[in-house]
């Protein structure tokens, strides 16, 4: 199943991370580890963050979307399962519409 993966990170440890040059590496090491099928980063509430799509297969592998985040730059992370136009073309809309109308 797709999710929305959506991450803040605080300006701690990352400011300490740029000036020391080890962002780039970081932000490879933690994203890499999830594989994100889209990545894009923005800021939001005064703070670092942005969203990534990617691939959750069950509820087991939450822990390895999140974890590699939050040890890498002490951020929160949100997790929403999420459907493309195709997938909800497929959920029967119609004959739920017609069961609880």
């Amino acid at each position: 199943m797709r999710a929305i993966l959506e991450f803040r990170i605080p300006m701690e440890p990352f400011n300490s991370m740029v000036r020391n040059g080890t962002a780039g590496k970081q932000v490879e090491k933690g994203f890499g580890a999830i594989k994100p099928e889209a990545l894009y980063f923005n800021a939001k509430d005064g703070l670092r963050g942005g969203i990534a799509i990617v691939d959750l297969p069950d509820a087991s592998k939450i822990p390895s979307l999140a974890e590699p985040l939050f040890l890498a730059f002490n951020a929160t992370v949100q997790i929403l399962p999420c459907m493309t136009s195709e997938d909800l073309a497929k959920a029967g809309l119609d004959d739920l519409g017609k069961a609880f109308a």
